[in-house]
């Protein structure tokens, strides 16, 4: 299924996006977002800053510029958050705007050893928090 531009919330940043996610800063090739939903601490996505509905669409070029990208964020998350281990999910069934969900996962945590669930609705933090952990990904980012 490929979304059209003018319904995807990457592109239009509508509510939807806004509900779901904060925007961290803008990287060479794509956004990075922190995602509002915290059962995975630290979970962010990055999605890429042209509407393009997969990885295979990309030249060579603009693929390795974004996969930079994708790296230089789960190295951030790395020296934040310190998970065990970052899970990559590139799901794109209902809303095919190429983006990485960047999902840290802990020994001690939900699903660890399993597969993330995409929404689970349980964690949410203060402003103070998401405030924070925002900028120490930027931190970490630079």
């Amino acid at each position: 299924m490929y979304s059209d531009p003018k319904d995807c919330l990457y592109c239009t940043n509508n509510q939807t996006q806004k509900d779901l996610m904060i925007e961290i800063e803008h990287l060479a090739v794509s956004r990075v977002f922190l995602f509002k939903e915290q059962t995975y601490h630290g979970r962010c996505l990055v999605a890429y800053d042209k509407h393009v509905n997969d990885l295979n669409e990309l030249s060579d070029s603009e693929r390795n510029a974004f996969m930079a990208d994708v790296a230089r964020v789960t190295r951030a998350m790395q020296t934040v958050f310190q998970p065990e281990k970052i899970n990559y999910g590139a799901y794109a069934d209902t809303l095919s705007h190429l983006h990485f969900h960047l999902v840290p996962k802990y020994t001690d945590g939900p699903d660890f050893g399993g597969t993330f669930r995409m929404n689970p609705k349980e964690v949410y933090l203060s402003d103070a928090e998401y405030a924070l952990m925002i900028e120490q990904i930027k931190k970490a980012l630079e």
